[in-house]
């Protein structure tokens, strides 16, 4: 429990994201950090401090301030910032700053966002970059906040001149810099806009898409539109748990009856493609802290069904998928499909003696909006992921595009042997 002595803001810690000041007695900020859920991780501090550092400072706490914010990525960018105006002696103990990691954005025609060290700031010189934004304590947290990002602010590292499109582009997150497709005006208002988000300037941002999404649309430009549309939605309901998971364990972990279902674990998602039955193919893509694993995406060419089957074909894939071993188990298995799908994978996992939670995925009736599907026996499953739907909606996707890449490629062999 915290000390009663300590005077907290408003006499009590809200349970809601947002970033918290340490204070000692002549009202010195001594530390900065953020948290999910800022009572229940102040409350941390007291409990259990991780590390001498922080037992030490709890001992010197007098007063302590909070500031929410509505979403645990605006809590890291407003953390970084605090940071770097006040430099607590209790943050700074904890790593000096050559050890700490900022987000620079270069000076290019094509500028990139990069992660450096401290050390690396300190050898280059102030006008090198464009933007420096940090420290950032948590490098995991502020590599799953640019990948989150990344979904309304599409930037690239990639240099250009490529061969080949880079990752990226298939998942829309890349504009094609590597191939020499991107607008350069259009990228550099891009990063533009991302140098204002990392400035803490959400709202702004806000009212600009909205007058930008109206002009567009009495201008009849709606594919433009649209795209201001996507990122005013993307602002105003930001999917970003993962970012906190690092200091905050519990928060990405729901209860489902005895088990722990951790939606920012091991995802993996798999999808079946064919084309009247033919050449049928499954694909398997994973999804780790809420990012694509690409090195762990695996493919099958079906054997055993015979047809159009959509459910056999699912059936036959997770039996062989589950005969390695060697690969880590998921956490959460994403179905793309209905009900018929999601109990052939549940009947498999049954049959393997194996526990783990599984959620399909469908276009509603009118293909608007995606649906959770579970069995009758989990639909709590469903109603506690429903919060993360754009999470499992990306996972889904992408299981879709890479089978489709997969199949593609065997029926242009195919197509290729009937020639010769």
């Amino acid at each position: 429990m915290i000390p009663s002595t300590i005077s907290i803001k408003n006499q009590t810690l809200p349970e809601s994201p947002g970033v918290y000041l340490m204070k000692d007695a002549s009202g010195t900020v001594i530390y900065v950090g953020k948290a999910a859920n800022l009572r229940r991780r102040v409350r941390q501090h007291f409990e259990r401090p991780h590390g001498g550092n922080i037992e030490e400072m709890t001992r010197h706490v007098v007063a302590i301030d909070y500031i929410e914010k509505p979403t645990a990525l605006e809590a890291l960018i407003l953390e970084a910032n605090l940071i770097k105006y006040y430099w607590p002696k209790y943050n700074i103990l904890a790593k000096d700053n050559k050890s700490f990691l900022y987000l620079v954005i270069t000076k290019e025609d094509f500028p990139r966002p990069l992660l450096i060290r401290g050390q690396e700031l300190d050898e280059q010189s102030p006008k090198a970059f464009k933007a420096v934004f940090g420290p950032y304590t948590s490098p995991r947290a502020l590599r799953a906040a640019l990948d989150l990002v990344r979904r309304a602010f599409p930037w690239s590292t990639c240099v250009p001149g490529q061969k080949r499109p880079c990752f990226y582009v298939h998942l829309k997150q890349c504009p094609g810099v590597c191939i020499n497709t991107a607008e350069k005006k259009t990228y550099q208002k891009t990063i533009r806009d991302l140098i204002k988000f990392f400035e803490g300037k959400k709202d702004a941002l806000l009212k600009q898409y909205q007058r930008e999404m109206k002009a567009a649309a009495a201008e009849k430009r709606y594919e433009a539109a649209a795209e201001f549309r996507n990122k005013i939605r993307f602002l105003e309901h930001i999917q970003d748990i993962a970012i906190l998971k690092r200091e905050d364990p519990d928060v990405d972990k729901m209860k489902l009856g005895e088990t722990a279902v951790n939606i920012f674990g091991r995802i993996e998602g798999y999808d079946i493609s064919h084309v009247s039955g033919t050449s049928q193919v499954a694909s398997m893509v994973v999804f780790e802290n809420g990012a694509p694993a690409k090195q762990e995406y695996r493919k099958f060419r079906i054997k055993t069904v015979v047809g159009a089957n959509d459910v056999a074909s699912m059936r036959e894939t997770l039996m062989r998928r589950f005969q390695h071993p060697e690969w880590r188990k998921p956490d959460v298995l994403l179905i793309d499909g209905g009900l018929p799908q999601v109990h052939a994978a549940e009947e498999v996992l049954h049959a393997l003696d194996l526990a783990i939670p599984v959620i399909g995925i469908a276009k509603g009736p009118e293909r608007k909006k995606n649906e959770l599907v579970c069995s009758k026996r989990h639909l709590e499953l469903c109603r506690l992921c429903e919060e993360y739907v754009e999470l499992l909606a990306s996972v889904r996707d992408e299981a879709h595009r890479f089978a489709i890449a997969y199949h593609r490629t065997l029926r242009s062999k195919r197509l290729l042997g009937r020639a010769s």
